[in-house]
């Protein structure tokens, strides 16, 4: 398997809501294979499917030495005060912004035998739950910002050397 390249904001993968998998495909554990490897590398806690450029529901974690990955997930649950946390994206590197995020999460999902998978946490297991899911239904943590937070947003990475790149 391999560590793939990351799409970038901008690129029309990243806005379309991704489609459920078929638990039996042939093609999925390859597709895992390479979502783990992907976010094995340093700085990383999640990588969802669409940014390795594949339109599935899937992504995997790489939070407090946990790794792991769920397909079709969906978040059941959030709770706790939604808060400002500063966060980042692969797909929209060298920014952090503050961003609404629910101090809690649950995700459920399958794994690749199509048992159930469960994940919640607080902290960044919670963001990284809300963060990942974003993706597969084709929103990038810039969008969720509160408005002049996003406008200043904007303005910064139209300067980046990545932009448009």
């Amino acid at each position: 398997m391999s560590v793939r390249s990351i799409r970038l904001f901008g690129d029309p993968v990243l806005r379309s809501p991704s489609d459920p998998v078929t638990i039996g495909d042939p093609r999925l554990a390859s597709l895992v294979n390479d979502l783990l490897d992907t976010v094995r590398e340093p700085g990383r806690a999640g990588v969802a499917a669409s940014q390795i450029g594949v339109n599935l529901r899937a992504f995997s974690y790489n939070v407090d030495g946990e790794v792991g990955y769920v397909l079709n997930p969906v978040i059941v649950e959030v709770s706790g005060e939604k808060e400002l946390v500063d966060e980042g994206c692969l797909s929209v590197p060298g920014f952090w912004f503050p961003t609404p995020r629910w101090s809690y999460a649950r995700v459920e999902g399958l794994d690749l035998d199509g048992q159930k998978v469960v994940l919640e946490g607080t902290g960044l297991m919670a963001q990284a739950l809300q963060h990942e899911t974003d993706h597969l239904d084709g929103t990038l943590y810039v969008m969720t910002l509160e408005p002049e937070t996003r406008r200043e947003a904007m303005r910064e990475i139209r300067t980046s050397d990545w932009w448009r790149s």
